[in-house]
């Protein structure tokens, strides 16, 4: 299909034109200055066709009109961070392509091709793309994660950017009942949360939650002194037991963040809270972090219900709520920036 782009950075696919008004001249065509990018359509030779937002575009352009990028493609187009389309070994996957179920499409190298559903209003455009909307990408993609915590982590890390509410994904999900894989889908849209930073905070709440199915956790939860003093903010936080989760990722080596750590780990036992973290290595031995999460829950059963005046989740008059999509999308430009800064990195 033909594209008009509303977006820098990226160079839409053209046919070559013997005129060469419109695109290059069949002789230029096959000239140095240009690359074929699919079957007939041609984009000049400095178009890097290996960076993500490129690849999506290329592979749309081969498409005919009626489809869209979908799955991580239309969240990355968006621009959700968490969605880098590489794989674990930093390979590229292929940009999916939305066709529905009527449109006849062979898929080119570095694309698959969806032939799933597509509703009325599932396609979009975004700058002159078109994609599928945010439900329709993040449910594609959910559907195929592999266990129950990556499904979780696909919804939660969509969410992370606003891209849609766990409301909407759960409307959407209910449209596509019984399709392969939509009970495990339901069932991590349960567990799913607006208010997770990380993938590795996904785990950690997953992990959590396994041992402890009954506990009520908070997720990024700013934590106040009685006077409405910002103490911190943890990964997670059982409030009824008094137990902080946080997860150690690499850059917790470096010295003033891990400063920082021992700072709030002391500030957490001085109002009578516990601490239990995550670190990588956890991942090959799950239970190293059982342990410890025993530990801290059996230490904070201990501890006095006095020490429970010392901190509280009520948010001040002056405190800025973020931990909803919908709080998200309210704030302004400014507010935004000041409020989610700490959460830019990734």
């Amino acid at each position: 299909m033909d594209l008009h782009l509303r977006r820098p950075g990226v160079v839409a696919p053209v046919r070559a034109d013997p005129r060469g008004l419109t695109g290059p001249t069949p002789g230029q065509a096959r000239g140095r200055r240009w690359r074929t990018s699919s079957a007939g359509r041609f984009v000049p030779a400095e178009a890097d066709g290996a960076e993500d937002l490129q690849r999506i575009v290329e592979a749309v352009a081969s498409a005919p009109r009626g489809c869209g990028a979908t799955g991580w493609a239309a969240l990355r187009w968006q621009g959700a961070r968490w969605f880098s389309g590489r794989d674990a070994a930093r390979e590229a996957l292929p940009v999916p392509i939305a066709v529905g179920d009527t449109t006849h499409l062979t898929a080119a190298r570095g694309v698959v091709v969806r032939r799933d559903w597509l509703f009325d209003g599932d396609i979009i455009d975004v700058d002159g793309l078109p994609i599928t909307r945010p439900e329709r990408s993040i449910c594609v993609d959910a559907l195929r994660a592999r266990s129950l915590d990556d499904t979780v982590r696909v919804i939660s890390m969509a969410l992370a950017d606003d891209l849609a509410t766990l409301d909407d994904v759960a409307a959407y999900a209910e449209r596509i009942r019984g399709r392969p894989h939509t009970r495990r889908l339901l069932e991590a849209l349960e567990h799913s949360d607006e208010n997770l930073w990380s993938p590795q905070e996904v785990t950690l709440l997953m992990q959590w939650r396994r041992q402890r199915p009954r506990a009520r956790l908070h997720c990024n939860p700013p934590i106040f002194d009685r006077l409405g003093r910002h103490l911190l903010t943890p990964d997670l936080f059982d409030a009824e037991a008094g137990v902080v989760g946080q997860y150690d990722g690499r850059i917790h080596d470096r010295e003033e963040v891990r400063r920082r750590d021992l700072v709030a780990e002391e500030l957490c036992r001085d109002i009578g809270l516990e601490v239990v973290r995550m670190v990588s290595e956890d991942l090959r031995d799950r239970g190293a972090f059982e342990q410890r999460l025993r530990s801290a829950y059996r230490r904070a059963g201990r501890r006095s219900s006095s020490t429970r005046a010392e901190w509280t989740l009520e948010q001040p008059s002056w405190w800025v709520d973020t931990s909803t999509v919908a709080a998200r999308r309210a704030l302004d430009d400014d507010t935004r920036r000041r409020w989610l800064r700490h959460r830019s990195a990734g």
